[in-house]
């Protein structure tokens, strides 16, 4: 019996030493002094401790989650605005810095390689982005010299509304 009774306490001061630890408190003699007034004591500081970690920890989720339900919010919000077709065409050269930012669109790319090669256009370099609305950037050099930046942008507008107008008429149906 003198055993056990060792034992359960060599048990206990190893729990308390681990919750001493996970308290992260510097201040052994503390803790040795509430042991030797009351057992109790240590371990309701220590839940305590614990508690307003979880406390923390549930308010920190719940940010959380407000934070993802602000990013769904808004990047459904921005499936919905409406980007103005913009073309702006410059003469540089022998060639031409074509500049085109519209709705994203199946296939924009593709009409409009095809108008550039309908003018006689060879695309020498062009940067293309499809984030939340179709941007396209372009350095063309034209076959035919009698090309000019009104022609030019007059195609270009040309075939992106005609491709909006196909959507738009592919969606209502």
């Amino acid at each position: 019996m003198a055993i056990s009774r060792v034992q359960k306490r060599v048990t206990l001061r190893r729990k308390l030493h681990i919750l001493r630890a996970i308290n992260n408190s510097k201040s052994v003699k503390k803790h040795f002094i509430v042991l030797v007034n009351g057992r109790s004591s240590i371990v309701m500081n220590d839940a305590l401790y614990m508690y307003k970690l979880k406390v923390l920890l549930e308010r920190l989720k719940a940010e959380y989650a407000n934070l993802i339900a602000t990013r769904r919010e808004y990047l459904n919000l921005m499936k919905h605005v409406q980007h103005p077709k913009d073309v702006k065409v410059e003469k540089v050269g022998s060639g031409f810095v074509v500049k085109v930012n519209c709705e994203k669109g199946a296939d924009k790319l593709v009409t409009i390689l095809e108008a550039f090669e309908e003018m006689g256009l060879n695309v020498q370099q062009a940067r293309v982005s499809c984030n939340n609305a179709f941007a396209l950037e372009a350095i063309a050099v034209a076959e035919d010299k009698s090309l000019d930046v009104r022609n030019v942008t007059e195609k270009l507008l040309m075939v992106i509304d005609q491709k909006q107008s196909d959507e738009k008429g592919l969606m209502e149906a």
